[in-house]
């Protein structure tokens, strides 16, 4: 309900202001755990809510103790991971989504809280049949994750990650747990998230860095076409709050694989992009548009209505996705440079 306490990491994110923003909107009170070396500014940029944003200083979520934060909380939303692009270290990377997630369950199971969103990713489903089935995983050990690096120990860490969330839920019933599991993310970012990132970096744009490669002329396209927008990844969390038990969910487990419903054609994007916004004709790519053999993501869209809320019909337009996604970038660019920094698509 609206009166409900959100308890939410992750709200300086790309998602997690998202998130922050649609419950608030709702109603919601937010308590959100932040670093220190952010929470100034969220409070500031968060005033005018009042008590409806509280700040809670959590530095390290995968070892830190907080009851106190966690006191007349009805549910937790957890989105708070290690960047996919900013991965350097598997042991860390490993640690922080295994430790962070489970150190979030096992406190909120003492704080008497039953009810936890957590972000996960498609990826954790990925097989090399590309089926990413509600009981598909990515075949992957501790000891070969350790290993690997990039992109591939993102992927790693979140599998395990989700693979001990669900090992939770199994030995204690009455948590109430769903995995939001999206490809990737893209669509306009809040002016909060934006706020934040004061220099170029391709890191902290998160997954909206494959957007920003359509922005160079040597630029590449995107490795595959399943996405969602941002926005509607922050509605599926926010309507997982009151969804039904698992027990009458099909599968009997809240493991939510989500994606756009639409068609993804990157040659129809390009078009369009260059039909919206014409004065960046000569910036974007000029790279031949990959063809794949699938357009997006065959998903249980009974499912996500079900646990959700979420209607084909509710999703974004692909259009509107990615040019919001654009308009984005080009306000990042600008205030860059405003700040006197040098600024450069990728490719």
């Amino acid at each position: 309900m609206p009166s409900d306490v959100i308890f939410l990491t992750g709200g300086t994110g790309y998602l997690g202001s998202h998130i922050l923003n649609q419950l608030l909107a709702k109603g919601y009170t937010v308590r959100a755990a932040v670093r220190e070396k952010k929470a100034a500014q969220i409070k500031k940029l968060y005033e005018s809510y009042g008590s409806k944003v509280e700040v809670v200083i959590i530095d390290d979520i995968s070892t830190a103790q907080f009851p106190e934060a966690l006191k007349g909380v009805n549910a937790i939303i957890h989105t708070a991971a290690p960047l996919a692009y900013a991965v350097s270290d598997a042991e860390g990377q490993l640690k922080g989504a295994v430790e962070g997630v489970l150190n979030v369950l096992r406190q909120a199971e003492k704080a008497g809280i039953h009810k936890v969103v957590v972000t996960s990713t498609i990826l954790t489903a990925f097989t090399p049949q590309y089926t990413f089935g509600p009981d598909d995983w990515m075949a992957i050990t501790k000891e070969e994750a350790l290993k690997t690096e990039g992109v591939t120990a993102y992927m790693a860490a979140k599998t395990l990650a989700e693979k001990e969330v669900w090992s939770f839920a199994e030995a204690d019933p009455q948590m109430d747990i769903t995995t939001i599991n999206p490809p990737y993310m893209y669509g306009a970012a809040t002016k909060e998230f934006n706020s934040f990132l004061t220099a170029p970096s391709l890191t902290q744009i998160s997954t909206l860095i494959n957007i920003y490669k359509l922005l160079n002329p040597q630029g590449a396209y995107p490795d595959y076409p399943l996405y969602i927008d941002v926005r509607d990844v922050a509605k599926a969390h926010i309507g997982a709050l009151s969804s039904p038990p698992a027990s009458s969910v099909s599968g009997g487990r809240k493991r939510i694989h989500i994606s756009s419903p639409h068609d993804t054609v990157f040659a129809d994007i390009i078009k369009v992009i260059n039909e919206k916004r014409p004065e960046l004709k000569d910036r974007l790519t000029k790279t031949t548009p990959p063809e794949f053999p699938f357009k997006k993501l065959a998903y249980d869209g009974k499912k996500v209505e079900v646990v959700c809320g979420l209607k084909p019909e509710d999703f974004v337009p692909v259009n509107d996705t990615f040019v919001d996604s654009i308009d984005t970038l080009i306000v990042l660019e600008e205030q860059w440079k405003a700040a006197g920094h040098k600024v450069e698509a990728p490719q």
